[in-house]
């Protein structure tokens, strides 16, 4: 297996400015070159050898973009994590490289394979194993990019596709600029050697790529953001903070409980005060009652108190026990100040993380980290979408890391949500991590044309407006309130009553490339194979 040394270097260089493109850096634009420089690296490769390549263009990436998971369960879960996205990224790397003979007399076919695989790889890697990890997908690092508009035609799919298009056009635009440079650098003088470069401007070989490439970026752009017609409605959220960062926040459960409870009633002065708008409802976080409050009167009646003081229903992040002995819940509770707990309001979350919310394979992950045994009882997934009638709106909630999971946000909205609440609990990780899940939920609020608000336990809380904006993002590892009027939506964008269906069509003509790549290989000469893949 024959690989020069700039392609390595380059697929090196794809991953870092891959990752920079995410938050906590927020260079989006630097996602399509990123893409490009893989496409570029791969172009001409063998499959072996462009399946290395995208190796190590993903641990590059997703080593650091990881860093997180390990704060507090040591290396090797992480790069574990890391390993294993990286080799979704090394099949695409293979892939490209696969179907690159069935159209190489075709300038688009790069573009348009890099755009089609790059779905089909996050497809595959959203799903496996154990439910999937769809963390940092192109989509999710488009939250300053005008390509985030395309979520409300085709969801996340549509703008990765968009993002991974763009890049496979400035690798057809890259390609043929290498191949005009030595008859540009062959001419005789300074003078001549512009005319060489203008007339390579000039060509359709330079123009219509990147014609295409302005196209694409004006056509998201002009994408009309949706505008929820709804009266506004006053919420807050309510970050209470943590007496201490780490895998341990759950052992101070009481503490966290007060601190959410305090937050409450100074939000209650300030309305009393007429300093602050009195809320319709009160948003806190997940986990922020740990102390299961219908088996536990002093939970509940703090509750109830924080509830009657700011007037207002509250939705608790709760972990509740049951149904069966050794099980709890995740859910979103609904407490009302005059009759408490409303458990006909209850959404139980739905897709618990693997290895942190339950444990597959307890043993073999224990050999791995014994932090593992700390999820001493395995949390059980609900199945209802998290549809939640608070009175005043009807909310869709999701609970921390379900808001990467295309159908959970989707199921909360076709079932009537009309604001988007993603509950989360970032306790454990650090301010990265709370901004790439904050870029979810704005790619989210896009999406379905649906106001939205992430509350955390310790940050980023914020809410987002159905175009996007940001407003009020808190602090990390701090306490706050934030008030903000959210507009109910009732209508569907594009994406939303599509759903699937643009995933589905782009990994299906993924696979007919794959496929016929089959052919187009056994039809070519044995020689031409080899002389195609060297280098």
């Amino acid at each position: 297996m024959t690989v020069r040394v700039w392609r390595p270097v380059v697929a090196a260089v794809a991953g870092l400015l891959l990752l920079v493109s995410f938050p906590p850096y927020g260079w989006s634009w630097l996602a399509p070159v990123a893409v490009a420089l893989l496409t570029v690296a791969v172009s001409g490769a063998r499959v072996r050898s462009g399946a290395v390549l995208g190796l190590v263009t993903g641990w590059v990436f997703f080593a650091p973009v990881l860093a997180w998971s390990n704060l507090h369960t040591g290396l090797l879960p992480w790069l574990l994590l890391a390993a294993l996205q990286a080799l979704y990224v090394a099949a695409l790397g293979g892939a490209l490289a696969w179907v690159a003979p069935w159209g190489a007399r075709a300038w688009w076919w790069p573009a348009v394979t890099t755009s089609l695989l790059w779905v089909a790889q996050e497809a595959a890697r959203d799903r496996t194993p154990f439910g999937g990890f769809p963390w940092a997908r192109l989509a999710f690092g488009q939250d300053g990019s005008p390509l985030l508009r395309l979520a409300a035609l085709g969801g996340a799919p549509l703008v990765t596709a968009g993002v991974a298009l763009a890049g496979g056009l400035l690798a057809v635009l890259l390609a043929e600029a290498v191949r005009a440079w030595p008859r540009i650098r062959a001419a005789a003088d300074r003078r001549a050697a512009w005319w060489a470069w203008w007339a390579w401007c000039r060509s359709a070989r330079c123009w219509v790529p990147a014609a295409a490439g302005v196209a694409l970026g004006v056509a998201a752009a002009a994408v009309p953001a949706a505008r929820p017609a709804g009266a506004p409605v006053t919420v807050a959220l309510v970050q209470g903070n943590v007496p201490r960062l780490g895998l341990d926040f759950n052992a101070q459960r009481r503490a966290v409980l007060d601190n959410h409870v305090a937050g409450t009633r100074r939000l209650a002065a300030e309305v009393a005060a007429g300093r602050a708008a009195r809320p319709a409802l009160v948003v806190w976080p997940e986990n922020s009652s740990d102390i299961d409050p219908l088996r536990s009167p002093d939970a509940a009646v703090q509750i109830s108190a924080a509830a009657a003081a700011v007037g207002a229903p509250i939705l608790v992040g709760a972990v509740l026990r049951g149904p069966g002995r050794g099980q709890v819940r995740n859910v979103g509770l609904l407490w009302s100040p005059e009759r408490g707990a409303d458990t006909a309001q209850l959404y139980v979350k739905r897709h618990p993380v693997p290895f942190a919310e339950y444990v597959p394979l307890r043993r073999l992950a224990r050999a791995v980290s014994a932090e593992v045994d700390r999820v001493g009882s395995d949390m059980v997934a609900g199945r209802a979408p998290g549809v939640i009638d608070t009175g005043p709106l009807t909310v869709g909630d999701v609970i921390c890391f379900e808001v990467a999971y295309d159908e959970v946000v989707r199921d909360a909205v076709t079932g009537g949500g009309q604001v988007l609440v993603v509950q989360t609990n970032n306790a454990t990780f650090d301010v990265a991590e709370a901004t790439q899940q904050l870029a979810m939920v704005r790619l989210r609020a896009v999406e379905h044309g649906r106001d939205a608000l992430m509350a955390s336990t310790v940050g980023v809380s914020a809410f987002v407006d159905a175009d996007g904006t940001v407003v009020g993002a808190t602090g990390f590892n701090t306490d706050a309130v934030v008030v903000h009027q959210v507009r109910p939506g009732g209508g569907r964008t594009l994406a939303t009553r599509l759903g699937y269906w643009p995933e589905l069509v782009l990994v299906a003509w993924a696979a007919v490339m794959a496929v016929g790549a089959v052919v187009v290989r056994r039809r070519q000469p044995a020689a031409g194979r080899r002389d195609g893949a060297r280098g």
